[in-house]
């Protein structure tokens, strides 16, 4: 899929006359925006969460339906200012809705879902993430950035019962610092180009993972890309992505049901078909 994908934009390039013209920047100015989207298929690797204690570890993907492939798109704006600095803002929605028969009982908060019964079930985990970067490559058609951002996390994770006897919902919305790492390089003479990309963090205390409890989390956002050049300040690109993460802990401020402990960890793997106009 990836060559194919690859083989059309080179057509594409190939067959389209080529110009340096930007689509979005005056010549000559000191700033520069790009804005990028992607849309591909997302696979869950491994997906296990736990709510209480006593709660079941339940596995999403052997007994959740999450073992399918999902819809997945990603939009992006960079803002270069000057030849080194860049400011990044990304929308990353996260929403995987599913259903299964149970084959054992599911405690959730003290909720029991009965073995033998159906169960929807919603993990949504979309977030929004800020970024600036530092290029220590000057030279165009290059990037080799370092530099941080700030992610905020809007969680909606639910469990419904098919009579709707039995529900329960966890809400949450908390922001997240993180490094980050940037690379862009070419590949000969023809437009062509390889990226990477990395934002992750390991936080095991509460000032610095956005929680208001002593809860271990980590999250781990690292792609891929091979991409080509086309005309009019447009670039196709191909990309591999790793996001994974979680976190374990007990909420401090749990109201109840449950003892408020939660365990939520997740791999996921994508890849997308992607465009940057700039």
């Amino acid at each position: 899929m990836v060559f194919l994908a690859l083989s059309a934009l080179q057509i594409a390039h190939a067959t389209t006359p080529a110009s340096a013209e930007s689509l979005l920047n005056p010549d000559a100015s000191p700033y520069a925006l790009r804005l990028s989207g992607e849309l591909g298929a997302l696979l869950p690797v491994a997906h296990s969460i736990q709510f209480s204690h006593d709660g079941t570890d339940f596995d999403y993907v052997k007994d959740g339906g999450q073992d399918n492939l999902f819809f997945v798109t990603r939009l992006s704006a960079d803002l270069d200012l000057g030849p080194r600095h860049t400011v990044t803002l990304l929308y990353q929605p996260l929403d995987l809705r599913t259903a299964a028969l149970l084959e054992r009982d599911l405690i959730v908060d003290e909720g029991v879902f009965a073995g033998g019964s159906r169960v929807d079930l919603r993990y949504g985990f979309s977030f929004y993430r800020a970024s600036w970067l530092y290029d220590l490559q000057e030279e165009d058609g290059r990037e080799l950035a370092l530099g941080i951002s700030l992610q905020v996390r809007n969680a909606s994770i639910s469990f419904s019962s098919w009579d709707g006897s039995v529900y329960r919902q966890n809400n949450d919305i908390g922001p997240v610092p993180i490094l980050k790492l940037r690379l862009r390089q070419p590949l000969g003479d023809r437009g062509l180009w390889w990226g990477a990309e990395a934002d992750g963090f390991y936080a095991p205390i509460k000032y610095i993972n956005g929680s208001d409890s002593d809860v271990v989390g980590a999250i781990l956002d690292a792609s891929g890309r091979l991409g080509v050049e086309l005309s009019h300040g447009i670039d196709g690109f191909v990309n591999l992505r790793y996001l994974g993460g979680g976190a374990t802990g007990t909420e401090s401020r749990h109201q109840g049901p449950g003892d408020g402990y939660v365990s939520n960890w997740l791999h996921l793997s994508s890849l997308t078909l992607g465009f940057t106009v700039r």
